[in-house]
């Protein structure tokens, strides 16, 4: 150190005789003894002279003297004279001195001032001013920097007032480190730090996911949970008391495990033939203890020792191939400790084995045998290992394993142990931010990807668990991160990151959703957009108006919370801040999982999540309304949000409370919903999109089944008693009867349902839904009943059944087991919130209530398939009484009565229906299922009412009195076509 002007003080409690001593020439005071406490590091009041003749007093003075750097050591070794001897006090003697500070001047014109052993700055004075070097390098406040020079001098430190203590100085891996202070003196700005092997610096340690800290009246305990090799070094403990900063240390040291040691290759086959030599390395990292590490078998090879940065690594190379496998071991000794024992097995290539050959593709891949996995060391700045295995019939499969590179892999390790609790949080995570924007560029493979997002999981939690507030520039870096991460590519980057781990988009959404609302509240508002990610902050004040904010996306996208909602947080005064975010691209990264409420149904998205967060008072709320308006989503939207705790962590799509709003004249999704979140909409590829011409049809076609039936009882009432004489003809008349009695207020409850106020808080719509549920499938049990009804004509020809037999399990099929489908749907899914359909007084399609409905008519629309099948088939067989061209015209006539009587009798158009659950299907089946089914009344009518033969001829005599002439014959009942062709065949077997 340049001395320009050599300076020395000293302070301390010295025993003055008063005696007369002349002062010495050569000495020049600029600040002369002036008494000073035991404390204190300044100038303090001037000594009290009143004591009597012969007495001796401790007293505590401040000399400070300038000196050649020759001469202050004799000088110091004189007499020196006290300068306060006065008139009223007789002279006193210096009989001792000792040395505490020492300062020098620089030519910058700062005084370095440093304290000699045994000898300290004081609290006060070391808090103002900034340390010589490092504020590590001798201790605490031991030199300190002055500009311009002050008065001042080091204090003699008492003693110690406190003992650190650790449970054992070498920690076995896994277990719990506990170190312990016990004081006695007040302490105040208690700190621990961690010096590891290796490092230039300590690490201030924070409360994390393995270090907790905990203090009580004279004592202090930090704990490391799971310990290992990362948590060995030189742990201090850093307080004041008594007016110093005290410092006391413990060295920790933890062995190493066989996961700590890195070996390359960790197994290889080798052709003697092609390579007769070979190496292997096993790395071991810095620490405090002790290792001696040795190759086995040694005899033959050559081990040497290469230094890397933070490792250091033993190499073996072996000059002759062995003839044999061979396991060589890697052994590490330290005192006092078992041998760690790390093995690689050299498998040698035989004649006649099955290998694969060398590949230079991408990485050099020697010749390696059958069945064993290949290695080869990442390329230079990155790390880890890529592996590849020979298969058993010697062909390469493909490459497996990865390498990251250094930057990002360093980056992913400082936020890892910020999390678990080394460093200083609110420094280092802003700084981390910032580098990971310049890393996102680097990002080349899948491990990259994984350690990136990482990176940014981690600080997240560091930044919750930590309550850090990030200004601009760390928000700005993270959405510069966040879009560049965004835009990577999916099939080589993104598909492979998730195959090994599958929520790796869902936390990247909460991670970056978590550090957008931690934005300083000087900073509000702030505004940022890229192409992929755009953010807008407010700030809003004790009494919050309404909040407003739209983005000019694709599709366009608008969200309101109403004042109401933000009221009850500003009640204390906060502040409330809200921050908007919207991440594009970021919902195809996302898993296609979907909660209960939706089903098993594959669907799309906008291409875009908007995520709102509120904060007041340092804490996020996530309740209250937001109106979101989703412009152009096209198809049947389900307004949703993303829930992380689904499947296990995974996250997946939920819509619970929110709800869909769609307007009739505008492609706009208005949703609403009740807590605040990620939201999207999602659209079902299956549903086409809602519009006015079906919405007519339907309406149409309803009124015009309603008249229809309307009709067709009324044709009823007049022709009942002539129609129903015979016990067959009663049966199918009853049975068609009570379908159109069904069917009647089935489409009258479906019709007047819109009219009703929807949501499963309404009775009306409820009731309604119920309803409709249970009218519809009556209707169709009913048809089922004339199905069996038909097929047992068809079997069983002259076996007579009981009429009242026959009805009542008619009546039992028909009513009953509608009302237990519809009973069990009510009873399962109402309580689930599943039932009705949003908007709608019908059945959801999002749970199974819905499929309660199509399972039960699908399934009777099958079975009256199969007989209409095996009607036709009755009909198709040749009669022997007519010619083949008669025979050939009067079973084509035949065909299709049956086909024009039966199919809407039957419901079989409702088949049409599974065209309209497939994928990318058109409009034209949703067209031709609309129109078919709700003109179904009117099908009944002509084709099940006024083509009966009977019911003709019972009108015609009603209104024109008269018997009409003989017709031919008829196939629209079954009493008639039947037995005649049953007939034909009697007479043809006679």
């Amino acid at each position: 150190m340049t001395q320009a002007s050599p300076r020395v003080a000293w302070g301390r409690r010295c025993p003055w005789k008063k005696c007369g001593v002349s002062p010495l020439s050569e000495v020049s005071p600029r600040a002369l003894f002036q008494g000073q406490s035991q404390a204190g590091g300044e100038s303090g009041q001037q000594l009290n002279q009143k004591s009597g003749a012969g007495e001796s007093v401790l007293v505590s003075v401040y000399v400070q003297l300038d000196f050649s750097n020759q001469t202050w050591p004799l000088t110091l070794s004189r007499i020196l004279t006290p300068p306060f001897a006065s008139a009223f006090s007789p002279p006193a003697t210096l009989a001792g001195l000792g040395l505490t500070t020492e300062c020098n001047v620089h030519h910058d014109g700062r005084t370095y001032c440093a304290c000699l052993p045994g000898c300290q700055w004081n609290a006060s004075v070391c808090s103002r001013r900034r340390p010589c070097g490092s504020p590590h390098s001798r201790g605490p406040c031991g030199c300190l920097v002055f500009s311009p020079p002050e008065t001042g001098y080091c204090q003699l430190l008492p003693p110690v007032p406190g003992t650190l203590s650790l449970n054992s100085q070498v920690q076995m891996p896994g277990n719990t480190l506990n170190l312990t202070l016990v004081t006695s003196h007040e302490t105040t700005n208690l700190n621990w730090f961690l010096r590891p092997a290796g490092s230039p610096r300590p690490i201030l340690l924070q409360p994390g996911t393995q270090v907790s800290l905990t203090s009580s009246p004279g004592q202090a305990l930090l704990s490391i949970l799971n310990i290992s090799h990362k948590w060995a070094g030189e742990y201090t403990c850093r307080f004041e008391a008594q007016g110093f900063r005290w410092e006391l240390y413990q060295v920790v040291k933890v062995p190493l495990q066989a996961t700590d040691v890195a070996r390359l290759p960790d197994q290889l086959s080798i052709s003697c033939a092609t390579s007769p030599g070979f190496q292997l390395s096993c790395c071991l990292p810095s620490t405090h203890l002790v290792y001696t590490a040795s190759w086995s078998p040694a005899e033959g090879n050559k081990a040497s020792l290469v230094n890397t940065p933070g490792s250091w690594c033993l190499v073996l190379t072996v000059q002759r191939c062995p003839a044999a496998d061979t396991t060589y071991t890697c052994e590490l000794q330290s005192p006092g400790l078992t041998p760690l024992r790390v093995p690689i097995s050299v498998t040698i290539i035989q004649d006649g084995d099955a290998t694969c050959p060398e590949d230079s593709s991408a990485v050099a891949w020697n010749v390696t045998k059958a069945g064993h996995v290949a290695q080869a060391p990442c390329p230079v700045n990155r790390t880890g290992v890529v592996k590849r295995t020979c298969g058993p019939d010697g062909s390469w499969e493909p490459i497996h394993g990865g390498c990251t590179d250094t930057g990002v892999l360093a980056l992913f390790h400082r936020a890892w142990l910020l999390r678990a609790g080394q460093g200083w949080p609110a420094v280092e995570a802003p700084q981390i931010l910032a580098e990971l924007s310049e890393q996102a560029m680097v990002v080349s493979s899948p491990s990259d990807l994984l350690a990136l997002l990482g990176t940014i999981s981690f600080l997240a939690k560091v930044v919750v668990d930590a309550r850090i507030q990030l200004n601009r520039s760390a928000l700005e870096a993270l959405l510069k991160t966040t879009d560049k991460v965004l835009d990577l590519d999916t099939s080589s980057l993104w598909i492979p990151a998730q195959a090994q781990k599958p929520s790796t988009g869902s936390d990247l959404l909460l991670a970056v959703e978590t550090l957008a609302r931690s934005l300083c509240p000087q900073d509000h508002p702030f505004s940022f957009s890229l192409q992929n990610v755009r953010l807008q902050t407010q700030l809003l004040g004790p009494f919050p108006a309404d909040y407003r904010v739209s983005f000019r996306t694709q599709p366009p996208l608008r969200a309101h919370i109403p004042r109401c909602s933000l009221a009850p947080l500003g009640r204390n005064g906060t502040n409330v801040s809200i921050t908007s975010l919207v991440l594009q691209k970021l919902d195809r990264l996302l898993p296609s999982s979907y909660g209960q409420g939706l089903g098993d149904s594959v669907y799309a998205t906008p291409g875009l999540v908007l995520a709102i967060s509120v904060m007041a008072g340092g804490q996020a709320f996530d309740q209250g309304e937001v109106i979101m308006d989703f412009g152009g989503t096209g198809s049947t939207p389900h307004c949703v949000f993303w829930d992380h705790s689904l499947f296990r962590g995974k996250g997946g799509w939920s819509d619970e409370g929110c709800q869909a709003q769609t307007a009739r004249a505008s492609p706009t999704t208005r949703c609403v919903c009740r807590h605040l979140t990620a939201f999207s909409v999602l659209t079902s590829p299956n549903t086409v999109p809602e519009n006015l011409t079906l919405e007519r049809l339907s309406q149409v076609g309803l009124g015009a089944s309603i008249v229809a039936l309307l009709v067709c009882l009324g044709v009823y009432r007049l022709v009942w008693r002539v129609v129903v004489q015979s016990k067959v003809a009663y049966l199918r008349h009853t049975a068609l009867l009570n379908v159109v009695l069904c069917l009647l207020a089935a489409d009258a409850c479906f019709l007047g349902a819109p009219l009703l106020p929807p949501g499963p808080r309404s009775p009306l719509c409820l009731a309604a839904a119920f309803l409709c549920h249970f009218l519809y499938l009556a209707t169709f049990f009913w048809m089922l009943a004339q199905a069996l009804m038909l097929a047992h004509q068809l079997l069983f020809v002259f076996d007579q059944l009981s009429q009242c037999r026959v009805l009542s399990l008619m009546v039992v099929l028909g009513y009953v087991c509608p009302m237990g489908f519809a009973g069990a749907a009510l009873a399962l899914y109402l309580p689930r919130g599943q039932y009705l359909r949003e908007g709608a007084c019908w059945l959801s399609g999002k749970g199974g209530a819905l499929y309660t409905f199509v399972g039960p008519v699908l399934a009777i629309v099958g079975v009256n398939g199969l007989v209409l099948a095996m009607a036709v088939r009755k009909l198709l067989r040749p009669s022997p009484s007519e010619g083949p061209q008669a025979e050939r015209r009067q079973a084509l006539l035949a065909v299709i009565k049956a086909l024009l009587v039966l199919t809407p009798i039957f419901g079989l158009t409702w088949g049409l229906g599974l065209a309209t659950l497939l994928e990318e299907v058109s409009t034209v089946p949703h067209y031709i299922f609309t129109i078919l089914n709700t003109t179904q009344g009117v099908f009944i009518l002509l084709f099940g009412c006024l083509m009966d033969k009977k019911v003709r001829e019972a009108l015609l005599k009603r209104f024109c009195r008269s018997q009409p002439p003989n017709s031919t014959i008829s196939l629209a009942t079954y009493e008639t076509y039947i037995p005649e062709q049953s007939k034909g065949r009697s007479e043809d077997t006679r």
